[in-house]
């Protein structure tokens, strides 16, 4: 029998993964055989952070932790091992702005869950058994690279949107997110009954998006061409923003928001739009002090009680990070 006494076993992970911008989608029609098709960005800023370790009985602890350790009931199930693991949230991506948290923490723990018992299986796969990814494959792809992502569509008959391309973000550009902490973007079943009741897609409206997309914004990313970056987005968000605009009355979901993005584009910012169903709205400035300047007039000018609150971020090139934090013989 081989001498396994210097063996290790996983005893307890770290995960820390990132927030992500959704900026939108490209055909829900579904004509050619694959709904929805998706844009999005890993940011820094905000990321959920927590820690699984194993233990007598199934413990959570911290915000969102209780709903996420039932995810992890299912796969343990799936994967017939014990449930019976310690869930720790420290840090997390605030609920239903835009900045994809459900996704995150829910692929975090079963990441974690999967790295504790040895388990090999990629992400997609894990998204599917916890409910992720129903839609959009941004937040899977966010998990796993991070950068700037296109998915391809779900096709009809299911599976995970496959990610067809991805770029590095450049280094200097930042992102002013303009938040309003007072409203949360649609989610659940009012977001599913607002999918149902959103008027026919048309190809026209698919091709006008996926042409910006392939002969405007990505070119753009690849020779960090700003202006073509930030128009290509402006375009994208501008079309979608009224296909929507009856499911979130108006082109933005938050009217401060909507108020301060105005403005912005009133001095020229040709990048911006929303999030998701928002309500965090964003505006693309290729530089750190363009983007202080920016926030720093946002607040100066939108000062009230019910204004938005601006936050810079910067992209970020990578994806979520785990780390072994204890072993044990």
């Amino acid at each position: 029998m081989p001498d396994m006494s210097g063996v290790q076993r996983i005893a307890a992970v770290e995960i820390v993964a990132p927030a992500r911008l959704h900026l939108g989608f490209l055909d829900l029609d579904g004509g050619l055989g694959r709904r929805f098709g998706s844009l999005g960005l890993a940011i820094d800023g905000f990321a959920t952070r927590l820690a699984l370790a194993r233990a007598a009985t199934p413990v959570a602890s911290g915000t969102g932790a209780a709903r996420t350790l039932d995810g992890i009931a299912r796969l343990a199930e799936a994967f017939n091992r014990s449930p019976n693991v310690a869930l720790t949230v420290s840090e997390t991506i605030p609920e239903h702005a835009g900045l994809g948290s459900g996704t995150q923490i829910g692929l975090a723990a079963a990441a974690a869950f999967a790295r504790l018992e040895g388990i090999g299986v990629a992400a997609s796969e894990l998204a599917a058994m916890i409910g992720r990814g129903v839609r959009s494959g941004i937040g899977i792809g966010i998990f796993e690279q991070g950068g700037f992502l296109v998915d391809g569509g779900r096709r009809t008959e299911g599976g995970a949107a496959p990610i067809v391309a991805r770029l590095p973000f450049p280094r200097d550009w930042r992102i002013v997110l303009v938040l309003d902490p007072t409203r949360q973007g649609l989610h659940g079943s009012g977001e599913s009954s607002a999918f149902a009741a959103l008027p026919p897609f048309s190809p026209a409206l698919a091709g006008r998006l996926c042409r910006q997309v392939l002969l405007r914004l990505l070119p753009g990313l690849a020779e960090h061409d700003f202006a073509a970056v930030s128009l290509a987005l402006g375009a994208i968000q501008s079309e979608l923003g009224d296909y929507f605009s009856g499911a979130q009355h108006g082109r933005y979901s938050s009217p401060a928001v909507a108020a301060a993005l105005a403005w912005a584009a009133a001095q020229g910012i040709a990048g911006i739009g929303q999030s998701s169903w928002g309500p965090t709205g964003f505006a693309l400035v290729d530089s750190e002090g363009r983007a202080t300047a920016l926030a720093a007039a946002l607040r100066q000018r939108f000062d009230g009680a019910d204004a938005p609150t601006c936050r810079i971020v910067a992209g970020l090139n990578r994806g979520a990070e785990i780390s072994i934090i204890e072993s044990e013989p």
